[in-house]
């Protein structure tokens, strides 16, 4: 089968891989219909994940159809449509228990990752039962593509730890496909602003369209001082982080108000400073997390009842034989406009 291999840091290609065979008495094996790109995969080609090794194929989001599946699977059958969820669980260690399913003792995030990912056209699904999701009949299986990762990923990570609530002030700092899936979800919560802040003056242009109230321009500098001037001189009650560079981790720090919440989702591959000499008595909470998809059925019942909409995140669509072309125009986001990508057999 073809698939996207990793070679180390800068390097990959789309090589023949043996085909995904069963290997444990929970797995299943999928027939890819749909993945895309995640920006974990870039900071993964820079050489920012160091759990992932030469040899790897990456990938771990998209949907399928079960191929086959080990005879500890009773939940699903060959030829029943799945999503797949980018965190792998077993459902029974003791972080499943408590929810935290990224820390899985025997998954968490490992798709693309420590083993084998979806950027191919089959993929093995360690923990079936617990990680796979029925697709419902007549659902858009582009839009549920969305749920495997970002939207459950900015609403848990962003929204959730963030603690959104109504009449709130919300800033996102990075206006790239996390960012929009955080801006879509918090609204859920009624925040009476967000405010979008990017380089990128057409995506801070598609934040209005996906019910931003402001948008700031970063390259343009002054960004804290025009959030104050948003929010009469007091800041926001949660600044997101959506980049995972250090500047854009300081810029929360300088737009938080006291009492607020950091909440950060950029993968970062480097050392951010913390300005704990001007934090420590403003009350300031600081959240990290790992998506956990504990929201993915939730997701899942407002994508159906049309109260969101995740195609809206989707801008390209290429074959799998093209996906070394899709790297190139996802990576180039500010030249090629794109959001996320659709990659199909």
């Amino acid at each position: 089968m073809q698939a996207l291999v990793y070679h180390g840091p800068g390097l990959k290609s789309l090589d023949e891989r043996p085909m995904p065979e069963i290997q444990a008495p929970g797995d299943a094996i999928v027939q890819m219909l749909k993945t895309t790109i995640c920006g974990t995969d870039l900071h993964i080609l820079k050489g920012d994940v160091a759990t992932c090794r030469p040899g790897r194929i990456l990938g771990h989001e998209g949907v399928g159809v079960v191929t086959a599946v080990g005879p500890g699977v009773t939940t699903f059958r060959p030829n029943d449509h799945v999503l797949i969820s980018c965190i792998t669980s077993c459902g029974k260690c003791d972080y499943c228990r408590r929810g935290m399913y990224s820390h899985c003792r025997t998954g968490g995030w490992i798709l693309g990752n420590e083993i084998d990912g979806t950027q191919a056209e089959y993929v093995r699904i360690p923990h079936a039962e617990t990680s796979l999701y029925p697709i419902p009949a007549g659902a858009d299986e582009e839009a549920l593509v969305m749920l495997s990762d970002i939207l459950p990923t900015g609403f848990e990570c962003g929204v959730l730890n963030g603690k959104v609530a109504p009449g709130s002030t919300v800033a996102i700092v990075g206006a790239g496909p996390i960012g929009l899936a955080a801006l879509l979800t918090a609204q859920f919560y009624s925040p009476a602003e967000i405010i979008m802040i990017d380089l990128d003056e057409s995506r801070l242009d598609v934040a209005l369209r996906f019910g931003a109230t402001h948008k700031i321009n970063s390259a343009a500098g002054l960004v804290a001082e025009k959030v104050m001037a948003l929010t009469g001189g007091q800041g926001v009650d949660t600044a997101i982080e959506a980049v995972g560079i250090p500047a854009t981790f300081v810029m929360c720090q300088d737009l938080v108000a006291p009492g607020g919440v950091i909440a950060n989702i950029g993968v970062h591959g480097v050392k951010a400073d913390l300005h704990l000499e001007r934090l420590w008595s403003q009350n300031i909470a600081i959240t990290t997390r790992l998506v956990d998809t504990v929201t993915t059925p939730m997701l899942l019942k407002t994508v159906q009842s049309k109260r969101i909409d995740p195609t809206r995140l989707i801008t390209h669509h290429f074959q799998l034989s093209e996906v070394i072309a899709a790297y190139e125009t996802f990576a180039h986001a500010a030249d090629t406009h794109a959001l996320k990508v659709i990659i199909s057999p």
